[in-house]
């Protein structure tokens, strides 16, 4: 499966440090070849994936192509951006 990451997620992976952004890479590429199914609440058509225990990984699955939306690198901005949703 293809990977595809947002203008979003990659200003996102420019402002985390280096191991946190191999970790983001390593579980994009897992998500890719065995997609997790962990929807989010509210009816939002995304997934959600821990890369740590505050980082989070938030994708979408169209036709055959993983779109990685956000990488958030604490579990503060991924509740932040949750929230705007409610």
């Amino acid at each position: 499966m293809e990977i595809v990451f947002s203008g979003q997620a990659e200003r996102e992976l420019d402002e985390a440090d280096s191991g946190l952004r191999e970790f983001f890479i390593q579980h994009a590429e897992k998500i890719a070849s065995a997609p997790m199914k962990r929807h989010l609440r509210y009816g939002l058509p995304f997934f959600a994936e821990n890369v740590t225990r505050q980082a989070r990984i938030v994708y979408n699955i169209e036709n055959g192509v993983c779109y990685i939306l956000h990488c958030f690198k604490t579990h503060k901005e991924y509740e932040r951006w949750y929230k705007s949703f409610k």
